[in-house]
């Protein structure tokens, strides 16, 4: 008997050894070609690749102050601009499970004090679905509520007045208080002052010269300017998608398909709360990009090999064009999506 337990050892172990060296040389392949797509395209941020809890890939590329020649770090600091969403959306989901909302709750119910006839008719769903129509605070709504899809910053900052009203508490303090909670010390709202290593952003014009950003936390914060790091994204994505922010429940409503937009990057994407992807990957590939003037980001997980990519970039160029001002972020999207450990 214990013959053929070392005959059949001795015939398992050399074909592990031969998958390993496979998955080793998969590994290397796929950094080879991201250090080429990075160095082709003189790409000035940061990226970290991780699965699970190892750290597979990182890179830190140019600077986080072009005039005075400080190399970025991968911890620095980056506006995020529309990963913001996909935070907001959780606060409100927090709330929803603590059933002090329900989704299907109109915007009147919580904010009273506007007066347009829509507010008795939007509901909370339909601001994190951007399925609401409105364009103004002072105007009617553009188009019937569920009829289509428009992208909507406003939609957003009407969902944090929302979670203040339900919370007692301002935005930037429940935002504060749920980044301590989770351990994400590098992220900061942006009226928060406490974040020390924000890089600056900027914007190569037409002719080619780099100028600073100067209005790159301009936006509504829960829309797009909430401030981050590599790491503290990365441990976002892991907490969310195993069910540490929310629950199963909840996650699956953030990953629901509610509506199809024609997306300058992607051509068609599917939209859930604060998450998008294409057509049936949701279980594949799923995230969100971000652009602040100055700042072009990726934050995207891959459920089937439990892998997290960020790409953050403080220099946007070719901003006629929003296909080659992410051209980094998903040309190393495609690669992770393919790759096969």
């Amino acid at each position: 008997m214990k013959l053929i337990i070392i005959i059949f050892a001795f015939f398992l172990l050399p074909s592990c050894q031969i998958y390993q060296n496979k998955s080793n040389t998969n590994r290397a392949d796929l950094y080879s070609k991201i250090d080429t797509i990075i160095k082709s395209n003189q790409f000035n941020g940061v990226i970290l690749l991780t699965q699970a809890s190892d750290h597979l890939y990182s890179q830190s590329s140019g600077y986080a102050d072009i005039e005075k020649k400080i190399p970025i770090k991968l911890s620095d600091q980056f506006v995020i601009g529309s990963i913001s969403k996909q935070i907001s959306a959780v606060l409100i989901l927090v709330e929803y499970e603590n059933k002090n909302i329900e989704l299907k709750d109109t915007i009147h119910q919580y904010l009273p004090e506007i007066k347009q006839p829509w507010a008795k008719e939007v509901t909370i769903h339909q601001l994190l679905t951007h399925t609401h129509g409105i364009v103004d605070l002072q105007k009617p709504i553009e188009f019937k509520k569920e009829s289509k899809f428009k992208y909507s910053q406003l939609g957003y900052e009407l969902l944090a007045r929302i979670i203040e009203k339900v919370t007692g508490k301002s935005y930037q303090e429940v935002i504060t208080n749920f980044f301590n909670k989770h351990g994400l010390t590098g992220s900061f709202h942006p009226n928060n002052k406490n974040y020390k290593h924000l890089v600056k952003g900027y914007i190569k014009n037409q002719q080619g010269i780099l100028e600073f950003a100067e209005n790159s936390l301009y936006n509504y914060p829960a829309a797009g300017s909430l401030i981050s790091n590599a790491k503290d994204l990365n441990r976002w994505n892991q907490l969310l998608h195993t069910g540490q922010l929310i629950n199963k429940e909840s996650l699956k409503l953030m990953k629901t398909r509610y509506a199809t937009r024609n997306h300058p990057i992607f051509n068609t994407v599917e939209y859930g709360y604060g998450l998008l992807y294409k057509n049936d990957e949701q279980n594949i590939q799923i995230g969100a990009l971000g652009y602040a003037p100055g700042f072009v980001s990726a934050s995207y997980y891959y459920p089937k090999n439990n892998m997290s990519l960020i790409v953050l970039e403080n220099i946007a160029k070719d901003l006629n064009d929003f296909k080659k001002t992410f051209k980094v972020h998903t040309e190393i999207m495609k690669l992770i999506k393919n790759h096969h450990p």
